[in-house]
């Protein structure tokens, strides 16, 4: 290798964006992603929980339920412009110093694939409970590479620099994960998964940084070692999600179609009575129109209801089930109107063909 001076660090961090193409792709990413969720309904301050999980936020019943790419979307995914604005801040500041020390592609390759780890570290700790999603485990993960190099290089690294980066790197990231275990609201989680798999891909990315550079064979090795324990960790201890989304989905565009079907059914009841009134037809004939119309349409709705039932702990497993009593009930009731017609049994059919009031609502 030709030797070759150092280059200070202090000039990488003040390179212009031309120097750091990456950083300015990722920049541009996360402001588009984040003006797009603007005009899906997402506020400036703060994102209710669907709009992020639209955009590829990550949560367990929508990520475990073969959505897996959530892992690298939520990295690109913010819940409001301050949120946004500090990690876009922290990405420009440290993401150009590790572009000019790595180069683009391997730059690249330590920010989505950390953030990716990141997000799995997330899934496990947070144990599918919340919808998550910011680049700050990514770039957290810059933090951990640089404080891999800065060690690594630290005879290489003038010493006024070192002291500045390394004891402002470690600061940083103390502060920052201090604040995560006081502060509600923030991913801590992510932070400490990024942090670390920053720092094991930082070893297996590293090059010499100049001739007097230590060798890195050996902390490569080491570090792919890391990373592998590393995932077989997240894969062994990666919780069972309470329910899946799709499941979930599927239960609520049921309960819609339930609502509508209900309407129109009750509706219909309502008319046959009324027409019942007015004679013109015999009872067999009502009885027979109540069966087919109305007792056949709950049974049919009821047999939907259940088909559509979440398995563990949907939010809309409660309504799907107390909707399958009250179509249950109704269908019952129809059933049992169109036999007491069938019978000719007087107290119920004029109790049936009094004024009809308004059809009882689902629960």
């Amino acid at each position: 290798m030709q030797a070759r001076p150092p280059r200070p660090l202090t000039d990488l961090i003040k390179s212009p964006a031309l120097d750091a193409p990456v950083v300015c792709l990722l920049l541009a990413l996360n402001l588009m992603v984040f003006a797009a969720m603007l005009l899906a309904g997402a506020g400036w301050w703060h994102a209710a929980q669907g709009v992020p999980l639209a955009w590829g936020a990550n949560f367990g019943p929508a990520t475990q339920d073969g959505q897996w790419w959530r892992l690298g979307t939520a990295m690109f995914v913010h819940f409001g412009v301050v949120h946004l604005t500090l990690n876009m801040w922290a990405l420009w500041d440290v993401g150009r110093l590790l572009e000019g020390l790595l180069g683009r592609w391997r730059f690249a390759a330590l920010y989505l694939g950390s953030g990716v780890l990141g997000n799995a570290v997330s899934l496990v700790v947070q144990g599918n409970q919340a919808v998550s999603g910011g680049a700050s485990g990514a770039v957290f993960s810059l933090y951990g590479a640089l404080l891999v190099f800065l060690w690594r290089e630290r005879q290489q690294v003038d010493r006024s620099e070192f002291r500045w980066l390394f004891g402002g790197g470690l600061v940083f990231t103390a502060l920052m994960l201090g604040l995560g275990f006081v502060l509600p609201g923030i991913d801590n989680a992510a932070h400490a998964g990024g942090l670390v798999a920053g720092a094991l891909l930082g070893g297996l990315l590293a090059s010499p940084w100049t001739a007097q550079s230590p060798p890195v064979r050996a902390r490569q090795w080491a570090s792919a070692v890391g990373l592998v324990l590393m995932v077989a960790w997240l894969w062994r201890m990666l919780p069972a999600p309470p329910y899946l989304l799709g499941e979930e989905i599927k239960a609520q565009a049921s309960i819609s179609q339930f609502i509508h079907e209900d309407r129109r059914i009750s509706l219909r009841w309502g008319s046959l009575l009324v027409a019942g009134q007015q004679g013109g037809q015999s009872f067999e004939q009502l009885a027979g129109r109540i069966d087919t119309e109305v007792a056949a349409g709950y049974e049919r709705s009821f047999d939907r209801l259940v088909a559509a039932t979440p398995e563990g702990a949907a939010p809309s497993a409660a309504t799907i089930e107390a909707l399958q009593t009250y179509a249950a009930q109704r269908a019952g009731a129809a059933r049992a109107l169109s036999d007491s017609l069938r019978r000719g049994d007087t107290q119920a059919i004029e109790q049936a063909l009094r004024p009809v009031s308004a059809p009882s609502a689902p629960p």
